[in-house]
């Protein structure tokens, strides 16, 4: 495991319940550097949607045990945020909350000359992904080839 996966794993069990006390629901957390600098990001929703208040409650309640830890050596900014309109499947919970709904799958390599797809997210299991498209028919993606799986956007 990654460091950097060490960091993420650590921070989602210390901060779980404090989500989930404050009736939220932790979407992700990404460690990633940007621009030289370290970002822990905690991604939160609910329901109706996340507010700025929710998100500073989720801060203020984290900070203070992120302090006593102290387990990321190096220096970083700590942002609490809403998963925004087109928030990637990646738990379980995702795909089963979008089963029936419009995704849009990115690949590392071009099938059939293509690397993006929309259709219906018909079903999954730990190895595959199937949508349905338009004229009924289905197209299997195995994982390991998806870059990205995402609720898809219609403006």
């Amino acid at each position: 495991m990654s460091r950097r996966e060490d960091y993420e794993q650590q921070t989602e069990a210390l901060l779980e319940p404090i989500v989930e006390e404050l009736g939220f629901e932790l979407v992700d957390v990404e460690y990633v550097k940007e621009g030289g600098t370290w970002y822990l990001r905690a991604y939160i929703d609910k329901p109706g949607g996340i507010a700025v208040d929710d998100c500073e409650a989720v801060s203020r309640r984290f900070s203070d045990i992120l302090d006593e830890k102290d387990y990321i050596e190096d220096s970083y900014i700590f942002e609490v945020s809403s998963p925004g309109l087109g928030r990637p499947l990646k738990k379980e919970k995702d795909f089963k909350r979008n089963l029936g709904e419009e995704v849009e799958i990115r690949t590392y390599r071009a099938i059939d000359r293509q690397k993006e797809f929309v259709g219906i997210l018909k079903s999954y299991d730990e190895n595959t992904v199937t949508i349905t498209y338009e004229d009924e028919t289905e197209q299997t993606f195995d994982r390991k080839e998806i870059a990205l799986i995402r609720q898809a956007l219609d403006f």
